[in-house]
Formats: structure tokens, sequence, C-alpha cells
């Protein structure tokens, strides 16, 4: 048996041991202004066509537990408005019956500062992140720019860690973290601990890919993203998630991607539930 079939049983189980299912939801907060080309975005695709950039983050929801993947940015980024239309991102949560203080956990898939810059409008939440990831924005002085990380962010995760609602994870390739949540390591080096979410809806698995997964075309065309020290495993990462949703790739929810907008349902402006 392949290492991916023990890879997808080990995902699948705890949902057959754990009959607690969420409600999951894609929330876009904001977008760049300009298109970009998807050859840019896909390394190897020479089709012409563009794209618009989404800023989203997710949300998994059930009587028990409100869960965000990833927590979007807020002005303090420092975006230029010029190019980045956004609103902060908590504002969307009213059309789900939402309130910040209710919201109990957030995955961050990685602390690039357009996923992670949200984190301290959710008090009572507790941070989840890859402790790789953690060392990486930790030790980062004068590169953090150029990787894509925000020096006011380094200052909201040490805050959340200092009030006890940071927990850092310990690398593990695949791990159930919370009720019917499972984090896998992505390996492909987004970041150095990039992961991404697995859950299920009562009906499905979906997972959140997050950039590991910038786009539909990267998983339909197996073409890597250009955002990544190692393209051979960022490709070996999307054949595990294909095969994971029995190649149905509209549940794997790409990080960027308008189309998230249109492949679901529309339950509000700018907010989808991701169910087929």
């Amino acid at each position: 048996m392949t290492r991916s079939f023990f890879i997808i049983c080990s995902i699948f189980l705890p949902i057959a041991l754990n009959a607690q299912t969420y409600d999951i939801y894609a929330l876009k907060f904001g977008e760049r202004k300009n298109y970009v080309r998807m050859e840019d975005q896909a390394v190897g695709y020479s089709g012409g066509d563009s794209t618009k950039v989404f800023f989203m983050y997710w949300v998994l929801k059930n009587k028990d537990k409100i869960i965000l993947v990833d927590a979007g940015f807020t002005a303090d980024a420092g975006v230029d408005t010029n190019d980045i239309a956004f609103i902060q991102p908590d504002k969307l949560l009213a059309s789900i019956d939402v309130k910040p203080e209710e919201v109990t956990d957030i995955i961050v898939t990685h602390p690039h500062w357009d996923h992670i810059g949200g984190i301290d409008l959710y008090p009572n939440a507790m941070v989840w992140m890859q402790e790789e990831d953690y060392n990486d924005l930790m030790a980062s002085r004068k590169d953090l720019e150029n990787k894509g990380y925000n020096k006011k962010d380094v200052q909201k995760v040490r805050n959340c860690k200092v009030k006890g609602r940071l927990t850092l994870l310990k690398g593990l390739r695949d791990e159930v973290i919370l009720p019917n949540v499972t984090v896998v390591i992505a390996g492909s080096k987004h970041t150095p601990g990039s992961q991404y979410v697995y859950a299920h809806n009562g009906k499905q698995n979906v997972i959140i890919a997050s950039d590991n997964c910038k786009y539909y075309l990267n998983i339909a065309s197996m073409l890597s993203s250009p955002a990544t020290s190692d393209q051979k495993a960022y490709i070996r990462n999307l054949k595990n998630m294909k095969q994971a949703v029995m190649g149905n790739t509209d549940v794997v929810i790409p990080g960027h991607d308008p189309l998230v907008f249109t492949k679901f349902k529309t339950v509000a402006k700018d907010v989808v539930e991701i169910r087929k």
C-alpha cells in the first residue's frame, strides 16, 4: 500500500469515529484591484488568461466550536488601498450569526501578513500554528518583509503566547487537533511549517488548502505555485489532496481564487457555504 493511502486513512478515521461535523464557510474580505497573470500563479502554465486575487478566510461552525482557518489582515498591515480594497475581516461574521468573542479557535495555515494579521480581533480564541513557522517568524529580523511577514504580527503572536492563547504544533505529518479537524503539514515549504486543514460538513470531507493550493488551476493541472521552495513537493501535496477527496477537487478550497465564490451557494454578500 502507498504512503498516500495511509495518510488518507489517518485523515478519514477520526471522521468515522466522531460524528461531529461543521457548517463550513468562505468569507471574502478583500481583493486586489488589478488582475494577475495565471502563468505567474502556476508554474508551466501558458494559457494567457488572468485572474483577480481574493483575500479570504474560512469558518467551521457547530454548536460546540467556532473555528477560523486563518484570520485575514487589518489596517495595520499597511497595505496600499490604491492596490487592495478590504474591510476588517471580523465585520463579515455577523452574516453567519457569529460574534468575534464567540470564536473559540484560529488555525493559522501560515504566518504571512494576509493570513495572520487579524488574530487580535478574537479575544477568546486559541491560536494554533506550527512551531516551525512560529520560530521562523520570531527569528526573522531584517528579512521580515521579504518573507511575507509583518513585524506587527510578531507582537500579536507574542501577546497571544503571554495570554496563554497560543498552541504550537510539533510538526506531525497529520494531527487531529480539534473534534473532526485535522491539520496536515504540506511539506512544500510555502513557509517552513505551512499546513492545511481537513474537516467534514456532514456530507463530505473538505480541505481548506489556503496557499498550499492557491488556485483551482494548480490542482486541476497539477502545477506548482512559484511561491514555494520545493515545487516537486508542492505537486506531491496536490496529488495527496486530490486523492483524499476522491477526485472531487471542488472541495479543495484554494487560498485566493475568486472561483470559490461561484462554485458554492451564496449565503450573504461575500460569503459562501462550502457544500456540494
